[in-house]
């Protein structure tokens, strides 16, 4: 059987699978039945499976029989807290928790690929390592066990795919350098002095304190950053009062932070605390300020991402392979590209009109079409690289 029969072959097996992991999501690190339900089937299918790396992850293996260089992809297996709000036969079973980025399509298309190189192992060079990895959705993410756990050892390369709601089905971007953002995360309690709702002047209402912390806080971008970068500062929390006739003593606010680069990141994190400091003190209160570093940004190695544009482009299916612009979510696939060389990148899964409900929507949902290309770009690129026996 050719390579395009056994995808094609594969392309309803990996629907199914994905909708069973869409119907039995579980939370980051609480990913137990779906990592052994994917050990199961890696281990059927005659690969070296490693179990709980990083805790809740996995590290399949596969030495093809020609030479070559050692190849890694990776995978996300965890979801979110979300209300699945699909009306679909596949929809959540688990109440509050649902796959609302994509992650069950991802585990299915790499499982696709896994067995395709199981049926194909003699004719594979070099040796395929499949990484399954728990807790990218929450801070500070599973890639740095999985590293710590040996998973990218002997590896030369290492590509990762995220099927992507934004993008139409049939494109594929990614673009050499900084491709996603780091994202941070921030919060300030502003304290002040609670009192009577109808006697303000005996306050000092931190409720107030936080309305003025949160408009001040948007001139960090706009003033201080260099208009030539990029960088995203977003309150998505405040918090405070119990009743409507009481000044509220404490008050919450929470955020995120997205940059490309240190130098950014770092002024934003000062501007930050400056700011809710010298706000909070114009009214009477005091802030305490909190700065919690997430994931580094995702840079993309020059080359590998130019190896992904030109594999993409000539595969049959992909309509357009596109140089992408720099996005402000945030990857923990950047630890990976710290180690070794690599690209990350999208795969259209949205629809053609722009109307698919975002990553993280509680209606969220992929073309399932996605799967299949993305498994046949995951080989394809695959294979280039490792027959690249040559590369320092």
């Amino acid at each position: 059987m050719t390579t395009e029969d056994t995808m094609q072959s594969l392309q309803g097996e990996m629907i199914q699978w994905r909708r069973y992991l869409h119907r039995h999501p579980e939370l980051s690190f609480q990913e137990h039945r779906t990592s052994d339900w994917l050990a199961n089937k890696l281990e059927a299918w005659g690969l070296e499976v490693r179990r709980g790396v990083a805790g809740t992850g996995i590290v399949a293996r596969l030495v093809g029989g020609l030479p070559g260089r050692t190849i890694a992809l990776r995978t996300d297996i965890d979801a979110l807290a979300i209300q699945d709000e699909k009306d679909v036969e596949y929809a959540s079973t688990v109440p509050g928790v649902m796959h609302a980025c994509g992650h069950d399509g991802h585990m299915a298309e790499m499982l696709g690929v896994a067995y395709y190189y199981s049926r194909h192992r003699e004719e594979t060079a070099g040796t395929r390592v499949f990484l399954f990895q728990p807790g990218e959705e929450v801070l500070p993410g599973g890639a740095l066990g999985m590293i710590a756990d040996g998973a990218l050892d002997g590896v030369d390369a290492i590509y990762g795919v995220h099927l992507w709601s934004p993008l139409p089905y049939g494109v594929v971007a990614t673009r050499p350098g900084p491709f996603m953002a780091s994202p941070d995360e921030f919060e300030i309690v502003v304290t002040g002095k609670g009192g009577h709702g109808g006697l303000p002047h005996q306050s000092a209402d931190a409720i107030v304190a936080g309305a003025h912390i949160v408009t001040a806080l948007q001139t960090i971008v706009s003033r201080n950053v260099d208009p030539l970068q990029s960088a995203v500062v977003s309150v998505g929390r405040l918090q405070g009062g119990t009743a409507n006739n009481v000044i509220t003593e404490r008050c919450l606010l929470a955020g995120t932070v997205r940059s490309f680069n240190e130098e950014t990141r770092q002024l934003v994190r000062r501007r930050l605390e400056e700011v809710a400091s010298h706000v909070s003190a114009m009214h009477g209160t005091k802030a305490s300020f909190n700065f919690f570093l997430g994931y580094p940004p995702v840079v993309n190695d020059d080359a590998e991402a130019e190896r992904v544009l030109k594999v993409a482009g000539e595969l049959e299916g992909i309509e357009e392979a596109r140089r992408s612009e720099p996005v402000m979510a945030g990857e923990d696939f950047a630890y990976y590209l710290k180690q070794v060389p690599g690209c990350f990148f999208f795969v259209g899964a949205g629809a053609a009109d722009g109307g698919s409900y975002p990553h993280h929507h509680p209606k969220f949902d992929i073309d399932e079409r996605a799967l299949l290309t993305a498994a046949r770009l995951l080989v394809a690129v695959a294979d280039d690289a490792a027959a690249e026996i040559g590369r320092a």
